[in-house]
C-alpha cells in the first residue's frame, strides 16, 4: 500500500515541514469536524491552495492529501447519508449496510494510520508514495511549476 522511495532531491527542513504539515491537516480536521466528511477535504484543500506554488516536494504531498481525502469524502458521505436515511426515514439496517459500515471503517482506520505514517516519514525527508494516490500524484503535479 505504502512505496517508499528516493525523491528527487534532499528536501530542506522547511519543506519537510509544510509536506507533513499536509497529511496533519487533515487528521486535526478528522478530529474537530468527525460527523461532516466534507470538513477533512476543505482543510485538506485550503492548505494545498496555499502551498501550491510551493516546492515539488510539498506540492507533491499537499497533491497526495487531497488527492486521498477525495475518496474519503465519497466514501464518508455515503454512510453518513445512509446513515441518516436510516434514522430519518422508516428504512432498516441491512446486511449491506453493516457491510458498507465495517468497510468504510476498515479504509478509513488504514487511511488513518497510513497519514500517521507518512506525516512522520515525510518530516524525516522520506518521500512515501500511496498505492493508487502516488501514481495518480505523479500524473497531475509537474516538477516544472
Amino acid at each position: 500500500m505504502i512505496n517508499v522511495t528516493k525523491f528527487i532531491y534532499s528536501p530542506g527542513e522547511h519543506e519537510t515541514e509544510k509536506a507533513s504539515n499536509s497529511y496533519l491537516m487533515s487528521l486535526i480536521a478528522l478530529i474537530v469536524g468527525l460527523s461532516l466528511p466534507i470538513i477533512n477535504l476543505i482543510a485538506t484543500l485550503i492548505f494545498y491552495l496555499g502551498n501550491r506554488k510551493g516546492t515539488y516536494f510539498v506540492r507533491w504531498h499537499c497533491t497526495q492529501a487531497l488527492l486521498s481525502q477525495l475518496s474519503m469524502l465519497f466514501i464518508n458521505s455515503f454512510g453518513f447519508w445512509w446513515t441518516i436515511s436510516i434514522i430519518f426515514t422508516d428504512e432498516t439496517i441491512s446486511n449491506k449496510y453493516i457491510s458498507y459500515i465495517i468497510a468504510a471503517l476498515i479504509f478509513n482506520l488504514s487511511e488513518f494510520i497510513a497519514t500517521i505514517y507518512t506525516a512522520i516519514q515525510t518530516r524525516k525527508g522520506i518521500h512515501v508514495e500511496w498505492w493508487f494516490y502516488g501514481n495518480l500524484t505523479n500524473l497531475i503535479c509537474s516538477s516544472k511549476s
